[in-house]
């Protein structure tokens, strides 16, 4: 009997370090929550929100203690933010980056599931140069302190791209690092690719048209029916500009020696109400836009470059943000309104004030959650305990 009790302990064990939560990104579909606003939803009923929604994957651009806080035990899979404005400072040593951990990641874990750190957004091909040499040397340090935590296996260390990183990415075969970029590009990839990190790539067909309305079909930007486009390197069709920003990164990549590494697009979406002077911004084309992202992704199915490896996404943003600055597309990229109602039909439910719904958990859920942590463990101690008896 004590040997079964031991082979129980054993596989429950198994069970726990084997969990299959060390991706950053489950399934294909994720949302950016943004907040820069004073009028949209405390965290915990966020979480509520997303869960009736069956969203699983955030990105938050901070590490706000009390979005922490309020997700714990939601199962959401949340990368969190290592702002522009910190890395100078955690680039200078690992102790730096160490005291960041400790006080914005580790105290919340198990209980909130932080899956990675982005470090920085969109900093090669910006207008401050100084950042770019800071970039690297931030992120090994974030790594090498997670490392020394043990938590490189739970949590991914990763940095977005716009698309000013680029020189060119049209046709899609044609995509190219600039080379200006490149000398900070080729060993940040280098050391994204010795530790499996992806490249993440903010890609927006909204604002290629708003951009160049007269030479953009509106058709092909909106995944709606067109002639498309014919790659004449490649021999491959697009119907989409979606597929050809990210194929675009493909070709780039594959140019400086990283032809297996994968593409996740951080953020795309479409804007719902613009100025004047910005084309294509409307209710009707942001509600096609997401819908038809949507139901791509929900196929779990590659590019045409890349066909084997599905596409995955984090749509922008998860509500219209009254405080944003810039033009009026900048406030008005939400799937939800402020009140937590939808801004348009795609599918999703709206936030219900239901306390059943703000603690309701899906089997799936329980499985992929804290809660397996604490069962497990309690579990392990009360048997240990008996067969100390």
């Amino acid at each position: 009997m004590k040997d079964f009790s031991y082979f129980f302990l054993w596989l429950l064990l198994i069970f726990f370090f084997t969990s299959p939560n060390a991706h950053a990104f489950t399934g294909t579909y994720g949302v950016c929550y943004g907040r820069i606003a004073d009028n949209i939803p405390a965290p915990s009923r966020v979480a509520t929100l997303l869960r009736q929604a069956k969203i699983k994957n955030i990105r938050i651009y901070d590490a706000d203690h009390t979005v922490l806080t309020g997700f714990k035990n939601s199962g959401i899979e949340i990368v969190v933010g290592l702002g522009n404005e910190y890395l100078k400072d955690i680039s200078v040593g690992e102790d730096r980056a160490m005291n960041w951990i400790k006080e914005n990641v580790q105290p919340f874990l198990p209980g909130t599931l932080i899956r990675g750190i982005a470090i920085g957004n969109e900093i090669l091909g910006s207008t401050d140069p100084e950042l770019w040499e800071v970039l690297l040397p931030a992120a090994e340090n974030v790594y090498s302190a997670l490392h020394r935590l043990g938590l490189t296996d739970n949590i991914q260390v990763q940095t977005a791209h716009s698309e000013a990183v680029f020189a060119s990415s049209y046709p899609p075969s044609a995509g190219a690092f600039r080379e200006d970029v490149l000398q900070y590009m080729k060993p940040l990839l280098q050391f994204f690719s010795r530790i499996e990190s992806p490249f993440f790539i903010n890609a927006y067909p909204f604002l290629a048209y708003k951009s160049d309305p007269a030479e953009i079909d509106i058709k092909y930007a909106l995944f709606q029916s067109n002639k498309g486009i014919y790659d004449n390197k490649t021999h491959l069709h697009y119907d989409n500009m979606f597929e050809a920003q990210v194929d675009a990164a493909y070709a780039a990549l594959e140019k400086v020696g990283f032809p297996k590494m994968e593409v996740i697009v951080s953020e795309t979406g479409w804007a719902s109400k613009g100025d004047t002077d910005e084309a294509g911004a409307s209710l009707k084309n942001a509600k096609t836009y997401n819908y038809n992202l949507r139901k791509k992704l929900a196929k779990k199915k590659g590019t045409p470059y890349r066909p084997k490896i599905a596409v995955k996404a984090y749509v922008f943003a998860l509500f219209n943000e009254n405080l944003k600055p810039g033009p009026t597309s900048e406030r008005n990229f939400g799937l939800f309104k402020a009140d937590g109602s939808i801004s348009y039909n795609i599918g999703f439910p709206g936030l219900v004030s239901s306390k059943a719904a703000s603690t309701r958990i899906s089997f799936k859920e329980f499985f992929s959650s804290s809660y397996v942590l604490a069962l497990t463990t309690g579990a392990a101690v009360l048997l240990l305990d008996s067969l100390s008896q």
